[in-house]
């Protein structure tokens, strides 16, 4: 099994999460134009992801967790909060870049920290998700998304 596309795709979600981080801090020091800038290059990192992940979802499909059958249950939770996490980051990165980019400031930073937080737990847990696949047990086969995300 490769490891390859996973480790592309989850090599440029913790990129975007570190950007993410860089984003927030030069902000908070009134460096507007560096703030820009480096959330620019985090949306960029975190559209590559999505594009490498869901590629691969497509066409190789997703990997079962390999580990002992007394963790699945475990995984499979955390793997959920790990999906939903993702996919609320998402919709509030797309509406906090929205507002960023129509000059809604005060919108941008309501939005903008919780948006931050979110994105870069997902991060985080995206690369223990990555850990436990490929790092720490043997990758199970691949399967349709929903098999693997329901343990099927």
């Amino acid at each position: 099994m490769s490891i390859l596309l996973p480790t592309i795709s989850t090599s440029f979600i913790v990129i975007s999460g570190i950007l993410v981080a860089f984003g927030w801090y030069a902000v908070a020091k009134r460096q507007i134009e560096k703030h820009m800038k480096i959330m620019k290059w985090a949306a960029i990192c975190a559209t590559i992801f999505f594009i490498t992940y869901v590629s691969r979802t497509a066409f190789v499909g997703n990997t079962h967790f390999g580990g002992p059958d007394s963790l699945k249950p475990i995984y499979q939770t955390f793997l959920i909060f790990h999906i939903t996490l993702a996919t609320v980051g998402g919709v509030m990165g797309l509406i906090t870049l929205r507002f960023a980019y129509k000059n809604e400031i005060a919108k941008h930073r309501k939005i903008g920290p919780w948006t931050s937080i979110i994105w870069f737990v997902t991060a985080i847990t995206g690369a223990t998700v990555y850990t436990l696949l490929y790092l720490i047990y043997p990758g199970g086969e691949t399967a349709g998304v929903l098999d693997v995300i329901f343990g099927r």
